[in-house]
């Protein structure tokens, strides 16, 4: 996997990094999701396209999220994922999207992902739309795939770094992780043709990590 220096920025500052990715600087590992992530208030990527691909909710496809220190995986008994972050304090979770290398298992060719506070979609601002009080790097994005990880053997997958920190009015928060995993290109002006993709939704607690007291002896 290839290493990205990441650094906390506004939602201002992120609009510019973006116009200079699709402008300025292109490149084949990065893009963005359009209406939903940037400008727009559509409640998911369905909105435009259509959840039509192969790839299903079972254990072919891989949607994960590690620690990147430990790559230990951040799921929950449940199937939510649990990020723990102490108070001011920044913390880099890789997010895994893919399929197992297996006969018969169609890989995608581009994922797109977003971490989304789902009761600020109506916000305008692409800086609203992550949880309050927690300072985001980069929470959306669209990856071609062919990254690899050594816990990821045999596996079609992109790997997407992003740095959080809650900052003094952070507070626990759940955020949704929207997911698609695609291949083809839409039709001009018929995004829901040419598209082949899967459409998937995951829970994610943002959590502030309670400072430890030492017992007074």
């Amino acid at each position: 996997m290839k290493k990205v220096k990441v650094c906390l920025i506004s939602g201002a500052g992120l609009i510019i990094v973006i116009g200079i990715i699709l402008g300025g600087y292109p490149s084949q590992g990065y893009g963005y999701p359009p209406a939903v992530g940037i400008m727009g208030k559509s409640r998911n990527c369905l909105s435009c396209h259509v959840s039509n691909g192969p790839w299903k909710d079972d254990n072919q496809t891989i949607i994960d999220i590690l620690d990147k220190k430990t790559l230990k995986s951040l799921k929950q008994k449940d199937g939510t994922f649990l990020i723990s972050v102490k108070k001011g304090k920044a913390k880099t979770i890789l997010t895994v999207i893919g399929c197992k290398d297996k006969k018969g298992n169609t890989p995608p060719f581009r994922n797109a992902l977003l971490y989304i506070d789902p009761s600020r979609i109506k916000d305008g601002s692409i800086g609203n739309k992550f949880a309050r009080g927690w300072q985001v790097d980069l929470n959306l994005g669209c990856r071609i795939v062919g990254d690899t990880l050594s816990k990821f053997k045999d596996a079609h997958i992109t790997v997407s770094g992003m740095t959080i920190r809650p900052i003094d009015e952070a507070e626990d928060a759940e955020l949704e992780l929207q997911v698609m995993l695609t291949r083809g290109k839409s039709v001009k002006g018929k995004p829901k043709k040419g598209l082949i993709s899967s459409y998937f939704v995951k829970k994610v607690h943002l959590t502030v990590e309670k400072k430890k007291h030492r017992k007074k002896k």
